[in-house]
């Protein structure tokens, strides 16, 4: 229901009456549900909103807040609570409970809950009639992570072996009414970006105990404390909110040194009683979780994240690259740092030349545009061998062996422009050569050393020279508008950057290409022919070095269909047709067996309407 774009009709609040209609139907539909959890939900003297959307259904939330409850047909009679209203009241549905974790990756990419996924309580399975509204959870996390409706009831489901569809998914974490929301947040560090595990703080306290009695409890007081703070601001949850980078930078010189004493010592945040068998953990202070951040920033930009991956948003880059390089046992709370917020940490990383970030406003996240790997921190930095990276690497080198294609990497490069010349030319750079965006940050940053261009009352800031302004803002200002005289070392980089000549590097096993200007992405398009048939064209896979010839052949292989080869009309090149709609199969083609990055695919299906 939500996993395409969604597009608001109109949006208005709810008069007094209207309210009240809302509240009864919400009573009605969940009758587990206490006046006091509703009104958690949905405040009393706070204004509530509808959105109508364009494929017909309502989303109630609290005006300025998160969507909390949805209607399918707009009549009220199948009302859904979204995530952010479970997360809220993790017991307003009742829930089935996963077999593990890694089957939250079908539900988040958007399949219904089969019965063989559930795992059925040894008392067996709870009683439910057809058309019920229901939750998922994964085990050892409080948190629903989607809702749907039964598609038949517990006795035609024994009656069929368990076997089958057991939940109609309607909404999902990470779907379209999920991302439909600025600020949106995660309700623990158990909640990655394609899977959900469990809940590390409430693994770790199961750890301390003889027991792990009473977890559920504790896991809903942890939950109903979102209640309590302002929206994004949990123990776990990111707040990536644009700030100014106001911070102290003294923080930056921290050395290797004291991160690697952190993490070597990691063995003593744990003292095991051999008798009673508990866990008692060290709590860190203020500096530890500086040192312990910047270790696994250093270990993700040297392990999982590669340039091909850039720009990444930060909430990706926490969940996916950050919180997984954290020793064993040990939580890592941005909020006990000094920085108090990611967006401060990332800045303070980038004003240290270390990594570029830009902030993007409209979506309120800071985004990691590059890596400064020529940056003293970084190549002083040995990363630690772990025994996940190797079972990881395994499994790559066995998926790379089934693959039938040579690695495909793709990066952009840029060269000097007559703007910037005079800066590469006064450090002693070749402007014949062609620089990665972090190449090109150092050379801005090595003239500002010599120049000694840093401003002594505020060590964030750069004084600009006449060659610098130059080369940063010259043609680039309006006329009659003053030059600007100083700028910020957070911009400095993006901007230094963006005077510069754009252009790409194509490798594939032992052929690279190098191209000038911005690399074009696939086209994939499906449109109706002759009566109701369909044929989706792809275009443009000649810039990744694919051959026509050969792509064509193995689709028809892949597809059990035929194709074709055929030159753009008016351009160079060719595209491949392929007989039937396979647009969304064929884009997962060129993405498993060649390698392309997403955000190189571009499809379009003209046979919806």
């Amino acid at each position: 229901m939500f996993k395409k774009s969604l597009e608001a009709k109109s949006q208005q609040r709810l008069s007094g009456a209207d309210r009240k209609k809302l509240k009864r139907t919400i009573k009605e539909r969940f009758r587990n549900a206490s006046d006091s959890e509703i009104d958690s939900i949905l405040p009393p003297k706070t204004e509530i909103t509808i959105v109508k959307l364009q494929n017909r259904v309502h989303v109630y939330g609290v005006e300025g807040g998160f969507p909390m409850f949805f209607d399918i047909d707009g009549r009220g009679t199948e009302i859904f609570p979204t995530v952010f209203a479970l997360w809220k009241v993790p017991e307003l549905l009742p829930a089935f409970i996963l077999k593990g974790g890694e089957v939250s990756r079908f539900v988040i990419g958007g399949a219904d809950l089969m019965f063989p996924g559930i795992s059925v309580p040894a008392e067996g399975l709870p009683s439910f009639a057809e058309g019920e509204p229901w939750a998922v959870k994964v085990p050892g996390n409080p948190a629903p992570i989607a809702v749907g409706s039964t598609t038949m009831s517990s006795t035609a489901a024994l009656k069929a072996g368990l076997r089958g569809k057991a939940l109609r998914i309607t909404h999902y974490y990470r779907d379209s009414l999920w991302e439909l929301v600025e600020g949106h947040y995660v309700p623990n560090a158990g909640f990655f970006e394609d899977v959900v595990f469990e809940d590390p703080s409430l693994s770790s306290a199961c750890q301390t105990s003889d027991s792990c009695e009473g977890v559920n409890e504790a896991s809903s007081d942890q939950l109903n404390d979102i209640n309590n703070k302002e929206e994004g601001e949990s123990v776990d949850v990111l707040d990536l909110s644009s700030e100014a980078n106001t911070s102290s930078t003294s923080q930056l010189d921290i050395s290797n040194d004291l991160a690697e004493q952190i993490t070597a010592n990691v063995d003593d945040l744990k003292v095991t009683d051999e008798e009673s068998n508990v866990e008692v953990h060290h709590t860190l202070s203020t500096q530890d979780v500086d040192a312990l951040l910047d270790k696994c920033l250093l270990q993700a930009l040297h392990t999982t994240i590669k340039d091909k991956d850039l720009p990444m948003p930060g909430s990706t880059l926490w969940s996916g690259h950050i919180l997984p390089c954290r020793p064993s046992g040990v939580t890592l709370d941005i909020k006990k740092s000094s920085y108090k917020k990611l967006s401060k940490w990332l800045l303070a990383k980038s004003a240290a030349a270390l990594i570029s970030v830009k902030e993007d406003k409209h979506k309120k996240e800071v985004v990691l545009n590059s890596v400064n790997r020529n940056h003293p921190e970084y190549t002083s930095f040995r990363p630690e061998k772990r025994q996940v990276e190797k079972s990881d690497q395994a499994s790559d080198h066995s998926a790379s062996e089934g693959r039938s294609h040579k690695t495909l990497e793709v990066a952009e490069i840029y060269k000097p422009s007559v703007h910037v010349n005079p800066i590469f030319a006064s450090v002693g750079a070749d402007t014949g050569k062609l620089f990665s965006a972090a190449e090109a940050t150092d050379i801005v940053f090595r003239y500002i050393e010599k120049e000694n261009l840093v401003k002594p009352t505020n060590k964030s800031m750069v004084v600009l020279d006449a060659i610098l302004c130059d080369a940063l803002f010259k043609g680039a200002i309006k006329k009659g508008s003053s030059y600007p005289t100083e700028i910020h070392k957070r911009d400095l980089g993006i901007t230094f950057v963006n005077r510069m000549q754009p252009h790409h590097v194509v490798t594939r096993g032992g052929e690279s290409v190098v191209r000038k200007g911005a690399l074009k992405t696939i086209q994939i398009m499906t449109e109706r022919r002759q009566g109701n048939k369909k044929m989706t064209r792809v275009s443009g896979f000649e810039s990744f070095l694919m051959d026509a010839e050969a792509l064509a052949s193995e689709l028809q292989k892949k597809f059990a269909c035929s194709t074709s080869v055929a030159e753009l009309p008016g351009k160079k090149g060719h595209e491949v047709l392929v007989q039937g709609g396979v647009i969304e199969d064929l884009a997962k083609h060129l993405v498993d067996q060649y390698g392309i990055p997403k955000r190189y695919i571009e499809v379009l299906d003209k046979t919806k309407k």
